[in-house]
């Protein structure tokens, strides 16, 4: 990278076709890093945070977060309210976080550790608490597909929370209703208005279902079982709507990717599909783009897709947009990423940049080649590789085919 590029930018321009700073970043890193407590104690307002891991699965290891100082930390660590922000500003408030961690059997949900975490995932506002750790926390930060980057960390020897709590009314509610099942109680709190994050928290840390089959799940593994719980949930609505009359095409492009989401008028059917750029995340070596994706049909998908989480968190927000019109239709999802975006920051990326591109006004056509012209002028990918890979592109131009010969 040129050095008088910097120069020229210094961080506001991003000149080197970044899709954030990285001096800034690696700044944040080291300035949070250093940051950290010299002693084992941390006191601070919790967002409220809490990590539930998954290596040693049945035995994991769990504990709450929270940065060294107090205040209002609520959008630390809630991901709804991320997606105008700045990626380095995101950065700042999860590098901020200290999480304190001790391993926990699944099935241990009467443990004292567990209840206190119970307690912190139903909080509707920050919580004041105390962590006394074995050893100063590790100076590192970890950066994940599925869940939001993660600050230092430390062993947990014992942790305390300061006043009252006030929870979230509904949430404690289904909280103490150990005969309601898992799917019931997702629902109720999604349709009571419940974020999708929140109720991710309280799925982690053993708060729903019923009692016999309640035990803590794994961070990453609750973020895809509620974005796949509450579409599914809200796909046995869509599919009693009636079609579209047209077809729509949402445009989005955002810190070097771009979303492209076309609803057809047919029956339920939902594909997504990534395209790597060279120089990007998942393609950092490459010479060519690399594309990859998964689809369903109108029954939906019995097994999980290869191309991970971001297919039910992209799923979820499209489900979401039909809800609101009561309309049903075909639903065909691209995304390109190009090079310079390359820091694996989680699936809420996705969720949150669909929702936004449903938001926006869409170009309306009356037939399937004007879509296909129109994105043409839209994607870095030729379009016509993108129908070459996709089962939901080829199977519409078929049917148009077809139609123009009855």
């Amino acid at each position: 990278m040129q050095q008088s590029l910097c120069l020229l930018c210094r961080g506001s321009k991003l000149l080197c076709g970044m899709a954030y700073c990285p001096i800034i970043v690696r700044h944040i890193a080291k300035l949070r890093v250093r940051n950290i407590p010299d002693k084992n104690i941390v006191y601070g307002s919790s967002p409220p945070s809490l990590f539930i891991g998954r290596i040693g699965y049945p035995i994991v290891h769990i504990g709450p977060g929270a940065p060294p100082y107090t205040g209002d930390t609520s959008i630390y660590d809630h991901p709804e309210s991320w997606i105008n922000k700045p990626l380095e500003e995101i950065l700042d408030y999860r590098f901020s976080i200290i999480t304190g961690r001790t391993a926990v059997k699944i099935k241990d949900i009467d443990n004292k550790l567990v209840l206190i975490l119970q307690e912190l995932a139903m909080a509707e506002r920050p919580v004041d608490i105390e962590m006394v750790l074995k050893k100063r926390p590790i100076p590192r930060v970890i950066l994940d597909e599925y869940v939001p980057p993660q600050g230092p960390s430390a062993p947990l020897m014992r942790v305390s929370l300061g006043g009252n709590v006030k929870v979230n009314r509904k949430m404690e509610q289904v909280y103490y209703d150990t005969d309601l099942r898992t799917y019931d109680a997702v629902m109720t709190l999604y349709r009571s208005g419940v974020s999708v994050s929140q109720i991710q928290k309280l799925l982690s840390v053993g708060g729903i279902g019923t009692l016999r089959r309640r035990r803590l799940v794994p961070t990453r593994w609750s973020i895809t079982a509620i974005d796949s719980m509450i579409s599914e949930g809200l796909l046995k609505e869509v599919r009693r709507f009636p079609l579209l009359n047209e077809y729509l095409v949402f445009v989005r492009k955002y810190m070097k990717n771009l979303f492209v989401a076309i609803l057809a008028p047919r029956p339920w059917s939902y594909e997504w599909m990534e395209c790597w750029f060279p120089q990007s995340t998942w393609n950092p070596t490459g010479s060519k783009p690399i594309i990859e994706g998964d689809y369903e049909g109108f029954k939906g998908r019995t097994e999980y897709p290869d191309i991970g989480g971001c297919y039910y968190a992209s799923r979820l927000a499209t489900l979401e947009y039909l809800m609101r019109i009561r309309r049903q239709a075909t639903a065909i999802l691209l995304r390109e990423i190009y090079p310079g975006f390359n820091l694996p920051i989680g699936v809420w990326f996705v969720r949150e940049n669909i929702r936004e591109l449903f938001k926006r006004r869409p170009m309306v056509f009356h037939d399937i080649r004007e879509v296909f012209m129109f994105l043409k002028k839209i994607t870095r990918v030729d379009f016509n590789v993108w129908v070459e890979k996709s089962v939901l592109l080829r199977r519409l131009m078929r049917e148009d085919r077809i139609l123009k010969w009855c």
